[in-house]
């Protein structure tokens, strides 16, 4: 799966927020995640975080 910084990730689980967006910080084997509802940040794993994509908005496109 091709995710860089700056991508926008549609999870298929929501955030206990209720946004299902997040913003890519920092990529590698894990990623750095910030909800785009209330602006948590927080690490998942890559392997789950792959896992729980629904789709991916790339930095161009948005």
């Amino acid at each position: 799966m091709d995710i860089s910084k700056g991508d926008t990730l549609v999870m298929k689980k929501k955030h206990p927020c209720g946004e299902n967006k997040m913003l890519v910080l920092r990529s590698g084997m894990d990623f750095k995640l910030k909800c785009a509802g209330c602006g948590h940040e927080f690490m998942i794993p890559r392997s789950k975080a792959e896992k729980n994509v629904k789709s991916i908005i790339k930095e161009a496109e948005s």
